[in-house]
């Protein structure tokens, strides 16, 4: 969602929490990709100064920039050789898989957050609508902000360069379909641009992170139950 859309509270709401997803969450991203590939032996990372949590070592600018205004964008790529790698189809997709996986976790500690703000401050639909308070802002920046790391985390799971679900997906193809889908990259990458700046992937993809977040929603079922019998 492009902030031009918002107003008030609800602009520095999102702003505030991309600002928090470019400089704590994407780090966290390529943290994940670094440490993955030095635990399965490749230090490419690690002697590029990736292995750390400063943003300054993995926030692009560009994508940084676009990400604040319009909820999309990306981080310098951590480098990768998988000729260290001791398996090496099946480590460059760990790897690969390491960075939406740190986001489907943060995303996991937002919804638990959200779930607690909702049942200690008694949040409830009237109150969100008619008299918001400081919770009912905690509850939205919190909402936002596992939206946002959900979103980061299905996009890059699409299987197509240079996303990270490229490489999972090659662990599972055949040598020649690799080879063709490697040839043809460069098609690929501009049908893939041209479906997000069309608008094209974007209701398949808020119908998915919709989906999850009522699916993670539901895993935390549980403390509405404990707090209804404290």
């Amino acid at each position: 969602m492009s902030i031009l859309n918002s107003s008030g509270v609800e602009l520095v709401i999102t702003v505030c929490v991309r600002l928090l997803i470019v400089f704590a969450i994407l780090p966290i991203h390529e943290y994940a990709h670094a440490w993955a590939a030095r635990k399965l032996g490749d230090n490419t990372a690690t002697i590029a100064g990736r292995l750390t949590l400063n943003p300054l070592a993995h926030v692009a600018p560009i994508g940084a920039l676009l990400l604040v205004l319009f909820g999309f964008g990306w981080a310098k790529p951590v480098p990768v050789n998988p000729r260290n790698f001791r398996n090496y189809r099946r480590d460059n997709a760990l790897v690969s898989l390491a960075g939406p996986v740190s986001n489907l976790i943060c995303a996991l500690v937002g919804v638990f957050v959200g779930r607690l703000v909702i049942n200690i401050f008694d949040i409830s639909g009237q109150s969100m609508a008619y008299d918001p308070g400081i919770p009912e802002f905690v509850y939205i920046a919190l909402y936002n902000f596992s939206m946002i790391n959900l979103s980061l985390a299905i996009f890059n799971l699409l299987p197509i360069r240079p996303l990270d679900g490229s490489n999972i997906l090659a662990y599972f193809l055949p040598p020649k379909a690799n080879a063709f889908l490697y040839k043809h990259t460069n098609v690929i990458q501009i049908i893939l641009f041209a479906a997000i700046f069309l608008g094209f992937l974007s209701g398949p993809l808020s119908w998915l992170v919709d989906k999850v977040y009522t699916l993670f929603s539901y895993l935390f079922i549980w403390v509405d139950l404990i707090f209804r019998f404290i």
